[in-house]
């Protein structure tokens, strides 16, 4: 319950709160007439919370209930901009600060390619007007005298989608994002956000109790150990279960299924591709399809564990939906893909989550345990860097493939663009990419529950508790060859 959580900040304690009500009147059937009462309960006044004044609140507040009741359709990004919420920023990312000594060479002017500094008493000066925002001039300057103040969302997007418009409001250019969310952690107005499914998912549970036909299953993501730190991982298991889901699973299973299949893969098309990716980090995917096509056909042709698990819980229960729930906003994007379509039908984020189960007023800490048994220690390690790559090593070494396996683990995208790069111009000294979107991997994903230092050995420790001990154990009782497990 909210007496319980703790928040890094307002944004995430706000967002959490407009996630809630919404989830609180669509459980009561009376979200469509009671919407626009939500930003008096979120901002009751006089004063106002964080904001100039409490109108302007109310209004950001209507644009959060917006999205997190599916945003607006015609934009195809799962991130969006709230205008009304962009507007603290600075405008001008260089300025000349007070430890500019009026030096006589002016290598700062000299540097700028648009003559935008000028000297006044030998002090520089920065015309906004004509600058460029190229940063010749902090680099000229032998004082470090130059300051660069680049907003936190654009500093922050390793994709260059976002940009700004005439009136200086942040805008995302939607053919480069990546979906990954870094925009949405590190803006600390709150003024970027993920669309949301909640209200879908809500109203899909309501039907099941009219609806013999509708099993709702959970897809639990393998991060799920990183996250509900004040209650055990089968009390939230119990708590999904009292929101109405007919079962909840691990995806950790759909990893193990990965990983047997993406080793398998790697050793029949490696000689001909001579590189190969993996395919499990949708934003990882979207960065290489948009900045390196030529890399395309490098990708595993493997879908990720959600797509894996989706599949697998359909082929045994043909009245299935899924849901799955973890840290990522892209795979609110990877379910939307033509070709995987109907796979998964809904993605929430433990946000999301945490919002329902407070909502609907289900205290994790009085639930009895429930269980999660379905995958080995090597799905469950999938949540952090390096953790595809020792599943596929596993697998390899277990099967007895015979291949030359020489992985690079790239720990985020900045990780990633080295490889790729060097991949580019056939310079990569290895033939197995692992790709991971955000630094750490899935465990700090943008819609985790708090954003602070991960513990992978945390996620380790989650492993080692699983019953099974490997992929091969864990598959044992499933028909998983009759699974198709390719993306196209």
């Amino acid at each position: 319950m909210e007496r319980v959580r703790k928040f890094e900040s307002d944004v995430q304690l706000i967002k959490y709160e407009v996630l809630r009500e919404v989830a609180k009147l669509a459980m009561e059937g009376t979200l469509e007439e009671k919407k626009d009462d939500i930003q008096y309960v979120i901002d009751p006044g006089p004063e106002p919370r964080t904001r100039c004044c409490i109108y302007k609140e109310r209004e950001i507040t209507k644009e959060r209930v917006k999205l997190a009741m599916g945003g607006d359709k015609d934009i195809k990004g799962i991130v969006e901009v709230l205008e009304v919420a962009c507007d603290k920023c600075p405008l001008n990312r260089f300025f000349v600060t007070e430890a500019c000594r009026g030096c006589l060479a002016h290598r700062c002017s000299e540097a700028c390619p648009r003559g935008a500094i000028h000297h006044i008493n030998g002090r520089a000066y920065i015309d906004q007007e004509k600058c460029i925002e190229c940063g010749r001039c902090k680099e000229a300057c032998p004082y470090n005298a130059i300051a660069d103040v680049m907003r936190p969302c654009r500093r922050a997007c390793p994709a260059g989608a976002i940009s700004f418009d005439d009136s200086k409001k942040a805008v995302i250019n939607y053919e480069k994002c990546i979906q990954c969310g870094a925009c949405i952690i590190q803006c600390p107005f709150g003024a970027i956000m993920d669309k949301s499914f909640i209200v879908d998912v809500i109203e899909l549970l309501k039907e099941t109790k009219k609806n013999d036909d509708i099993h709702v299953y959970a897809a639990i993501a393998p991060a799920i150990s990183s996250q509900f730190t004040y209650a055990k991982i089968e009390q939230v298991v119990c708590g999904i279960k009292k929101l109405g889901f007919h079962d909840v699973v691990e995806v950790a299973l759909g990893a193990d299924m990965v990983g047997l299949h993406e080793a398998k893969e790697f050793a029949e098309t490696v000689e001909e591709k001579g590189i190969v990716t993996t395919s499990c980090c949708p934003a990882f995917v979207s960065y290489i399809k948009k900045n390196y096509p030529e890399l395309e056909d490098k990708i595993s042709n493997t879908v990720s564990p959600m797509i894996a698990i989706s599949r697998l819980i359909k082929h045994i229960d043909p009245k299935a939906k899924i849901v799955f729930i973890g840290p990522c906003v892209a795979k609110k994007g990877e379910i939307m893909e033509e070709e995987l379509k109907g796979d998964t039908d809904y993605v929430l984020t433990f946000e999301e989550l945490a919002a329902m189960l407070d909502a609907a007023e289900i205290d994790l800490e009085n639930c009895n345990d429930g269980e999660l048994n379905n995958a080995s220690y090597y799905g469950r390690i999938f949540a952090r860097s390096g953790g595809v790559t020792e599943a596929v090593a596993h697998t390899i070494e277990s099967k007895g493939i015979d291949t030359d396996f020489r992985p690079v683990k790239c720990d985020g995208i900045k990780e990633c663009d080295k490889a790729l790069k060097m991949a580019k111009v056939n310079r990569l000294n290895g033939n197995f990419i692992e790709g991971m979107a955000c630094v750490g991997g899935c465990i700090a994903g943008p819609a985790s529950l708090h954003h602070g230092p991960k513990d992978k050995n945390e996620v380790d420790k989650y492993g080692k508790l699983a019953i099974e001990e490997d992929i091969n154990s864990s598959l044992r009782i499933f028909e998983v060859q009759d699974i198709n497990l390719d993306r196209k």
